[in-house]
């Protein structure tokens, strides 16, 4: 631990700190929290085509952050985070619109909708009920 309290204060701490090898990877992590926040959304609002080339974006980069030299440690779980979370996406896609996904969703919310309309046309007609007799 005393050693890395010595790297942080030396100059090589503070060439990496005002680096793009540092702020690159520290802007990029918006894509991926992003992603995994949209983890939570609709599957029917996910773009195939978007998730697709964001997905192969993130591999490319994983790449190029392995390759480069340095490494690049944090750019490469920035995109491999991000890699992980556009091809969950893309599963969540696929079984939606091509796997039947759509429709075991939709069976299982008919009878929920149903449910609700009962319960207002039951309502409403209670209030017709209710004003016919006040008159």
């Amino acid at each position: 631990m005393a050693t890395f309290f010595h790297w942080l204060r030396s100059p090589a701490a503070r060439e990496y700190f005002f680096s793009t090898h540092f702020w690159g990877p520290v802007a990029n992590w918006g894509l991926p929290l992003a992603a995994i926040a949209d983890l939570k959304k609709d599957e029917e609002v996910i773009s195939g085509s978007m998730t697709s080339a964001l997905a192969a974006y993130s591999m490319v980069f994983m790449r190029f952050a392995w390759k480069v030299e340095p490494r690049n440690y944090l750019l490469f779980a920035c995109h491999a985070t991000n890699a992980t979370a556009q091809l969950t996406q893309g599963y969540r896609f696929v079984n939606y619109w091509h796997r039947g996904g759509k429709e075991k969703k939709g069976i299982t919310a008919i009878p929920a909708t149903d449910a609700a309309k009962g319960g207002v046309t039951e309502a409403v007609k209670a209030a017709q009920a209710a004003s016919r007799s006040t008159k």
